[in-house]
């Protein structure tokens, strides 16, 4: 039986990693107004995830403040269980924690940077999947979406090897999560393209953000509200026949 065709997510609850800042917080708020209860997860960004929490509970959406540091397994564990206590189910997860540590060639990157980039962007989305998997296999249609970075194409570009890596290496869990997770839960991926938010803010400088914009087909970058809507669309019913799919959202970037 095909599944109602609605991005209304009444009565699921999601958790996003990382929802303090960026990617995160749109993704968090699109879910919220889309009617699911949603998990806030932050670590160092307490203040945009304290915001994002007003904002939703002003609208009228239930959501819930989760700290932790996801490269802990049981801090990981914890944010996973204190949701599920508190509302006794878990339908979405969106892995989107993460970030660029350091920019280096791989021949200058030391083992310490290397190792925290793969904790940081991929040993995290492993720990909280890992934990999740149970309740998300419980309601019969969990939904995991996974936030890659244009890295996954460029390779890492301007030092960013390490952070790559780690972002591929999410590409291939999402694709093992596919297989060994159906039917009961779909796993996808996104790729959002050079991104208009802090984390280029901090790490790229206005004339590399300028070179990307005229790289772009579409002619600019992209917004974060646009991958939080591609998101939305892989966490509702609107995608019930889409699992290990990526979706490119880089404005025809690494068109061939």
């Amino acid at each position: 039986m095909i599944p109602e065709q609605t991005l209304n997510l009444t009565g699921k609850v999601a958790l996003v990693s990382g929802a303090g800042v960026g990617i995160g917080k749109a993704v968090a708020l699109a879910l919220g107004q889309a009617g699911a209860f949603v998990g806030i997860h932050y670590h160092s960004s307490k203040a945009g995830a304290e915001q994002l929490r007003d904002e939703l509970v002003s609208k009228g959406i239930g959501c819930l403040l989760l700290p932790a540091d996801l490269t802990q397994e049981a801090e990981a564990n914890a944010i996973v269980d204190q949701l599920v206590n508190e509302t006794g189910r878990l339908d979405i997860l969106v892995n989107n924690g993460g970030g660029l540590v350091k920019r280096a060639k791989i021949e200058d990157c030391t083992l310490e940077n290397w190792n925290k980039s793969l904790d940081l962007n991929l040993t995290s989305a492993f720990l909280v999947t890992k934990q999740a998997i149970p309740h998300l296999r419980a309601t019969g249609s969990g939904r995991i979406i996974n936030i890659l970075s244009l890295s996954v194409q460029t390779g890492g570009a301007n030092g960013g090897g390490s952070y790559a890596a780690a972002k591929g290496g999410l590409m291939v869990f999402t694709h093992t999560l596919a297989k060994e997770l159906a039917p009961h839960v779909r796993t996808n991926s996104v790729m959002p393209g050079t991104v208009e938010t802090q984390h280029h803010e901090i790490h790229s400088t206005e004339e590399m953000m300028e070179n990307y914009r005229k790289q772009t087909p579409l002619g600019r970058n992209t917004y974060a509200e646009e991958v939080a809507s591609s998101v939305l669309f892989l966490a509702s019913d609107m995608s019930s026949h889409i699992t290990g799919a990526l979706i490119d959202i880089s404005g025809g970037r690494f068109l061939r």
